[in-house]
């Protein structure tokens, strides 16, 4: 890896697995700057309208909010989930996903109606998700 250009998309995810690895241990610190490193050079190399990207933003955004940073963390789930509902589409189970962790936010930062209704959009995902056999 130490001849890995920032091109090489192994870089990206090795640094992204690192993050995890702090994320995990909870250490945020070491955490934060490898999940803003790796955002960078996924927008770089793969483009700010790639579904892979909202991983990063949805991580980096848990870590902001583990910090009580939430003014920081709002934004980074809102362009998390405007990315998973164009790329993915707005049943898609990574969006409930998503869904769940700003609702969660949402509650701390005291915005209990907008927690409700994401909180709720998720729940029909997931029922839908669960009634329907998935595609082959």
């Amino acid at each position: 890896m130490e001849n890995a250009g920032p091109e090489d998309p192994r870089l990206a995810a090795t640094l992204h697995t690192l993050a995890v690895l702090y994320h995990t241990q909870r250490k945020y610190v070491k955490a934060e700057p490898l999940y803003q490193r790796v955002l960078k050079l996924l927008e770089q190399t793969i483009g700010p309208d790639h579904p892979t990207l909202a991983t990063t933003l949805n991580n980096l955004a848990l870590i902001y909010e583990a910090q009580n940073k939430y003014s920081e963390a709002a934004p980074l789930y809102q362009r998390a989930l405007a990315l998973l509902e164009r790329t993915l589409g707005p049943e898609h189970p990574n969006l409930a996903a998503a869904l769940d962790n700003y609702a969660d936010l949402l509650r701390k930062m005291q915005r209990e109606a907008e927690a409700e209704t994401a909180e709720a959009r998720a729940k029909a995902i997931w029922a839908k998700q669960k009634r329907e056999p998935a595609k082959k």
